[in-house]
């Protein structure tokens, strides 16, 4: 079935510690990607709020940032599990607090950043459709780390593959044959490639002043549709839905959500944020 000897595939071995303390205590990779990518974030703030883009201060970007970092974990935690493991969570739910074996859902951190984003505008009056610009157009930087993170950690391998640059993840579960490494797919798509699209269209268009919550539609559209291509290469982590897989199938919501934000009427196209 593989035409290429095994010894010719990379063997993955995790490293999930940066710095290691105990055996399950410790700086992790995983963790170490989610800060880089708030401070990503944090650093594109403030370079918005310098060029005049958007009226978040750095004061209020810090308080906005403790709401996203509560909505990333809290609505990516619960994301796991309603959304894939949802018999675990009411068969043992403390689950859900045990943190140190992993399992976190991007589909369910986007609603608790939503979540998170509605709170912040309404407290400070700013525009709830501009924040979603502002705050969507620096996310692709968090999942670039978090997808090279899950690489390092071995997890959320790809389909049996023979390609020549497939990687066997034997230690982590994937067994002896060789597998796509489709973590680093989504790290190059739904990272790289998103991030740089988003913003060359923040920094050399106007669509930010024009239509508040065209760009936050374009995010959620372009990383569905990299994020079912990818699904595409990557072993099913959960039953599938309608013969989709569940990556692929909660993508579709995302869809129909960014076309609204970009077919929607702005009430005035010339007023600022």
């Amino acid at each position: 079935m593989i035409g290429q000897p095994l010894l010719a595939f990379w063997v993955h071995t995790p490293h999930p510690f940066l710095i290691q303390f105990t055996e399950t205590i410790g700086i992790r990779y995983y963790g170490l990607a989610y800060l880089l990518g708030f401070v990503v974030a944090g650093w594109l703030f403030r370079r918005y709020y310098a060029s005049g883009r958007t009226p978040l201060d750095p004061i209020a970007a810090m308080d906005l940032m403790v709401a996203l970092v509560l909505g990333v974990i809290v609505g990516g935690r619960l994301g796991f599990f309603l959304l894939y493991q949802p018999d675990v969570l009411f068969s043992r739910p403390l689950a859900l607090f045990q943190v140190w074996e992993g399992g976190m859902a991007s589909h369910g951190g986007f609603i608790g950043v939503g979540i998170a984003i509605g709170w912040f505008a309404y407290r400070r009056k700013i525009n709830f459709l501009h924040l979603c610009d502002v705050v969507l157009s620096t996310a692709p930087a968090g999942l670039l780390f978090g997808r090279l993170a899950n690489f390092i950690n071995g997890e959320l391998w790809g389909r049996i593959s023979v390609v020549p640059w497939a990687v066997i993840f034997e230690h982590t579960g994937g067994g002896k044959s060789p597998r796509h490494p489709s973590q680093l797919y989504e790290a190059a798509l739904e990272g790289a490639l998103l991030l740089g699209y988003l913003q060359w269209r923040f920094w050399r268009t106007d669509v930010i002043r024009r239509q508040p919550g065209h760009l936050a539609g374009e995010f959620l559209i372009v990383y569905a549709l990299v994020r079912s291509f990818c699904e595409q290469f990557r072993e099913p982590d959960a039953g599938l839905i309608l013969g989709l897989s569940r990556g692929t199938f909660y993508s579709i919501f995302m869809i129909v959500v960014g076309l609204v934000l970009i077919l929607r009427r702005p009430k005035s196209p010339t007023s600022s944020p």
